[in-house]
């Protein structure tokens, strides 16, 4: 199973991320991981930027094809708007929860005044997070749509007020729905 927690800056996606990982036994992998390295050695939105950043990219999602069949992998990203190079990544996510289904997206989002409270949290400088209040007044008010509007399985979720552990429990109750009542019971036995 692929989850992708898709939201603008400051709405709680790695936060949730972890509480759910946990949750449902997964792995995570959130966009500062893959994009830190291209961060720190090469300059934003070059094309050197972004050819490391599908490089690691390939090579993350090539170890999800070998984690074990039953387990669920949860992704943090911000993908809104319509750019080619949004599209693109947008397209490979898709490609992999194809591959390891079900696709599970859940567009995150918060008020303003919560997304300024924790966008200017310093604790985001260590994972050279964006600490802007103006970056969260500029995505609420332009509201590009994110990303998976048209994915089969989709959750939108305001944590406005909400704590990561709820709103990572929510979504995993969620999920729970998508699989059926069978999903986490043990086999049948065979004979």
């Amino acid at each position: 199973m692929i989850i992708v927690l898709n939201g603008y800056p400051g709405v709680g996606k790695l936060t949730i991320g972890r509480a759910l990982a946990g949750l449902l036994g997964g792995k995570l992998l959130d966009i500062h991981t893959v994009y830190n390295v291209a961060f720190a050695l090469t300059e934003f939105k070059t094309p050197e930027f972004r050819e490391a950043v599908e490089r690691v990219e390939e090579i993350a999602h090539d170890l999800v094809l070998k984690l074990p069949a039953g387990t669920p992998v949860v992704f943090t990203t911000v993908l809104a708007g319509d750019s080619d190079w949004g599209t693109a990544e947008w397209k490979r996510l898709e490609d992999l929860g194809g591959e390891r289904p079900p696709f599970c997206v859940i567009h995150v989002s918060c008020d303003l005044e919560e997304n300024i409270r924790r966008i200017e949290d310093p604790g985001r400088d260590g994972m050279r997070k964006p600490r802007d209040p103006d970056m969260a007044r500029r995505n609420q008010e332009q509201a590009k749509p994110l990303a998976g509007s048209g994915a089969r399985h989709l959750l939108k979720l305001d944590t406005t007020g909400l704590s990561a552990e709820l709103s990572a429990q929510r979504i995993a109750d969620w999920i729970k729905k998508i699989q059926g009542p069978d999903a986490g019971a043990p086999p049948e036995p065979t004979n």
